[in-house]
């Protein structure tokens, strides 16, 4: 994390991609919230790649205030990287996040400083009557939601609120790999007693169109199965990780013979190569979300071009 210039107490980290229709407002609410903390703040937006007047938007904003820095990413890499970012480059003790669309109310922030007690490590976000399409984004929501806290243990309802504050010390390394913001904050290791929850205003967005379909929904669904794994990757390093990401290979190996062998069985053993073919490619979804994973811890997630 960037150590230069005075310390502040409080990070505000906020990844943008063309939100230029929302990130003057947004950050107008978060300058009045801020400044009602009475304490020492920087609020750090972090461009991954907009192709519109974002970018121009928040400087003309920076060259007015002291207390906000733009973290310009060289390229387009995805939220989960864009947090990576912002996380590198904050200097707060706690760091709050919340999306640069601005259906996050920055006026709940007070309170989810408020619950993080001394011991606590983060407190998440929890959406009130959430303003978006029930079939296509609550409900597919409500599942990942439930089997990511049956996969951790990690007593969060609501894993994409984007609204969350943390310690400043369970961030520190953080690479996250593209999707997997989804799972935070169980990927970076936290224990499942240190973490709370808070009910927050959920908005409609004002400006722009949202980037996530249901192709996120079937994308978080495979990662999902890695996720026992990934939760421990913090924790134990590299080497456990490399480790554990043979196993899978190993198990498409023996599952793909015993589906060859099944071909040649009476028709009643048929499950046994339907269950291999299951096997398989779970396997596979293991073994490629645990190599995402390391090869981002090895070999980073984002560029920046320049900060201001």
């Amino acid at each position: 994390m960037s150590e230069t210039g005075p310390r502040p107490e409080l990070s505000i980290v906020v990844p943008v991609f063309d939100e230029e229709g929302n990130v003057e407002p947004l950050y107008g609410e978060l300058k009045r919230v801020a400044d009602g903390l009475a304490r020492p703040y920087e609020i750090v937006f972090v461009n991954d790649g907009s192709g519109d007047a974002t970018l121009a938007r928040l400087a003309a904003l920076c060259a007015r205030d002291g207390n906000l820095r733009i973290v310009d990413l060289d390229g387009n890499f995805g939220e989960a990287a864009a947090l990576s970012a912002g996380f590198a480059h904050a200097r707060g003790a706690l760091v709050v996040t919340l999306d640069g669309d601005g259906q996050n109310d920055p006026a709940d922030i007070p309170r989810l400083l408020a619950r993080l007690g001394p011991g606590l490590d983060v407190v998440s976000g929890r959406r009130r009557e959430r303003k978006e399409a029930f079939l296509s984004r609550v409900l597919p929501s409500r599942i990942a939601n439930w089997l990511i806290a049956r996969a951790t243990g990690v007593p969060v309802h609501d894993c994409g609120c984007g609204l969350k504050v943390y310690r400043r010390e369970v961030l520190a390394g953080a690479r996250l790999p593209r999707g997997m913001n989804r799972f935070l904050p169980a990927v970076l290791g936290v224990e499942p007693s240190r973490v709370a929850e808070v009910w927050v205003n959920d908005r409609r967005r004002s400006s722009g169109q949202s980037h996530y379909g249901l192709s996120r929904t079937f994308a978080v669904l495979r990662d999902l199965l890695a996720l026992p794994i990934l939760v421990r990757l913090p924790r134990h390093g590299l080497a456990f990780g490399r480790a554990l990401g043979r196993a899978p290979v190993a198990l498409i190996g023996v599952t793909l013979l015993a589906g060859l062998a099944g071909l040649g069985w009476p028709a009643g053993r048929a499950p046994v190569l339907v269950a291999a073919l299951v096997a398989v490619a779970a396997g596979c979804a293991i073994a490629h979300a645990v190599g995402r994973w390391l090869r981002a811890q090895e070999r980073g997630v984002f560029r920046v071009r320049r900060t201001l």
